[in-house]
């Protein structure tokens, strides 16, 4: 599957789990969005159902076993160079979850990981849609 300058859009899952009130993050350890905090998740793979992509990304990004809510969100992020050409483009499907087992640690493209209250959320610097879609999965979904 071809990320960088794809001549479709790409399908992709991710989860906010919640726990103790909190909202789980991973800090991007590969572009896009390197550096900055957002949900954990990525792509779906062929043959793959939605549920279970969601159940893998976020176990190999976390290390979590989670159980998978609702949905909390379909949107899309598109990343142009300089140019104004499209070098990524995602639709991507947000679900509320929670966990029920593992060892929370970053792993695979994660350089970080952690839960973080409503409070705490402002200071990572989240995009507008992460924010919104994060706050909405701690409010109960």
């Amino acid at each position: 599957m071809i990320r960088e300058y794809p001549t479709r859009p790409i399908l992709g899952v991710g989860a906010v789990v919640v726990s103790d009130g909190r909202a789980l993050l991973v800090k991007r350890g590969k572009e896009p969005a390197k550096g900055v905090w957002s949900i954990p998740g990525g792509m779906v793979e062929v043959g793959e159902t939605i549920h279970d992509a969601v159940v893998r990304e976020i176990r190999e990004e976390t290390g979590l076993e989670i159980e998978v809510g609702g949905r909390l969100q379909v949107l899309e992020r598109i990343f142009r160079d300089g140019s104004q050409r499209v070098r990524y483009h995602y639709i991507l499907i947000d679900y509320r979850a929670v966990p029920v087992g593992g060892s929370l640690c970053a792993s695979s493209d994660a350089a970080d990981v952690g839960f973080f209250n409503a409070r705490q959320l402002e200071r990572l610097g989240l995009a507008d849609i992460t924010a919104l879609v994060v706050r909405k999965a701690l409010d109960g979904g």
